[in-house]
């Protein structure tokens, strides 16, 4: 099957239960996408679908063929994060770091379909996405920041 991942095409036979996040990591390794609990229930292996928000431990890859996907590798561009990667830096939204791509994803998600989100559409946005560590203040504060409602900071 052919799949487009952060705009590059790839020919794979995946196996027929195989998740999107499995394919990731392990054929295209692409290990941005973290796999906690492979149950759909924290979000780190959060990814873009056709620009939607998935979980990728939940979708099975046959059923993304000719798909586009985008990981949080697929974000950056040569010499520069993305304005969400750059933010989450900015604001110390990231401890462990295990969530952070999932988190990061969602909020890009988020702010495509909602370019200034209030408090209750992050919440909204970001409520499939699990921070052990807490830090959902700082990532709302990322979040009002790349859509103009914060001045930029260094967080601390």
């Amino acid at each position: 099957m052919r799949l487009f991942v952060n705009e590059k095409e790839h020919e794979i036979m995946p196996d027929a239960v195989e998740s999107l996040a499995e394919t990731l990591r392990m054929r295209l390794h692409l290990t941005g996408t973290k796999v906690a609990c492979a149950r759909g229930e924290c979000g780190s292996c959060t990814v873009l679908l056709n620009g939607r928000a998935v979980y990728s431990c939940l979708t099975i890859t046959n059923a993304c063929a000719g798909a586009s996907v985008t990981t949080i590798e697929g974000l950056a561009t040569p010499g520069a994060l993305h304005p969400v990667q750059r933010a989450f830096i900015d604001h110390d939204a990231v401890q462990c770091g295990f969530c952070t791509p999932g988190q990061v994803m969602a909020a890009v998600a988020l702010l495509a379909a909602t370019p200034v989100p209030d408090e209750s559409q992050i919440r909204r946005g970001l409520s499939g996405n699990l921070c052990r560590c807490g830090t959902y203040p700082r990532i709302a504060q990322a979040i009002r920041a790349v859509s103009g409602q914060l001045e930029a900071t260094d967080g601390r």
